[in-house]
């Protein structure tokens, strides 16, 4: 029966599908950690109090790429070159989502419109990011090479939407609302549509690597394409409601260190 647990089990199994999709979630959270990283250096002077929590969003972005570079040299593997079609965090960049990375390269600092275009960002990504890590410990947080990393994760993951939850509501309360909810639906609408892009070439590279008949292949695209037609039907709504979190500052103290992996 195809399942999740299945399918990642599947992955998980073969050092070469392995490797791939370490690879890929590697990439994308090291460069999660340099953009937060300049946007920390560049925000603006009045709101200077942001700045270590967007450092600490930097450093556990940062960490959770080491860690998945960790799991892939505990089994003998290198990464491998990222896929251009699997490269969700640069194909949001191209089409207009979040902080233009030419801005963040530069030395001007950022503007109140440009942290609230951020958050609202880091709003929509880290709800799938929190989803997402949310089904890999559901079925795998017991696992012996993968726990503690799904936890660790998973925990970060949940700290990042709430922080976005608690800042965004600070900054509606301040008067931006309006923008807030107008760059909350923009974002949600290009992710979702970004995401299946990318969940269909991952799956598609996977189905080469492990050599999935065609039937198979089918039948997860369209499983993919029926999660986009909910997510477009209204599902992207759950991206864009702000509600004061229950965990409160929750990027108030330093970043933890990554697990050792022997």
């Amino acid at each position: 029966m195809l399942s999740a647990k299945s399918l990642f089990q599947e992955i998980l199994d073969n050092d070469e599908s392995f490797r791939l999709f370490c690879s890929i979630a590697a990439s994308g959270e090291s460069q999660g950690g340099w953009e937060n990283g300049r946007i920390a250096v560049l925000v603006p002077p009045t709101e200077r109090d942001l700045a270590p929590k967007i450092s600490r969003h930097g450093a556990d972005e940062d960490k959770h790429g080491r860690i998945f570079n960790a799991l892939l040299k505990k089994r003998g593997l290198e990464p491998v070159p990222v896929p251009a079609d699997t490269d969700y965090t640069m194909l949001l960049e191209r089409h207009g989502i979040g902080l233009a990375h030419e801005k963040l390269k530069g030395e001007s600092a950022l503007t109140v419109q440009d942290v609230v275009t951020y958050l609202a960002h880091s709003r929509v990504t880290e709800q799938r990011a929190s989803e997402q890590m949310d089904l890999l410990r559901k079925h795998f947080a017991d696992h012996p090479d993968l726990g503690r990393a799904v936890r660790m994760i998973s925990n970060d993951e949940d700290n990042h939407l709430a922080y976005c939850h608690e800042e965004l509501l600070r900054f509606a309360a301040a008067g931006h609302g309006r923008a807030i909810q107008r760059t909350l639906r923009e974002c949600a609408l290009a992710e979702i549509r970004i995401y299946r892009d990318v969940s269909l070439a991952v799956m598609a590279h996977m189905g080469r690597v492990l050599g999935w008949p065609r039937a198979r292949s089918a039948a997860l695209a369209a499983g993919i394409h029926a999660v986009y037609a909910y997510e477009r039907l209204g599902g992207w709504r759950r991206m864009v409601s702000l509600r004061m979190p229950e965990r409160r500052d929750a990027l108030g103290g330093p970043a933890t260190a990554a697990p050792e992996f022997a």
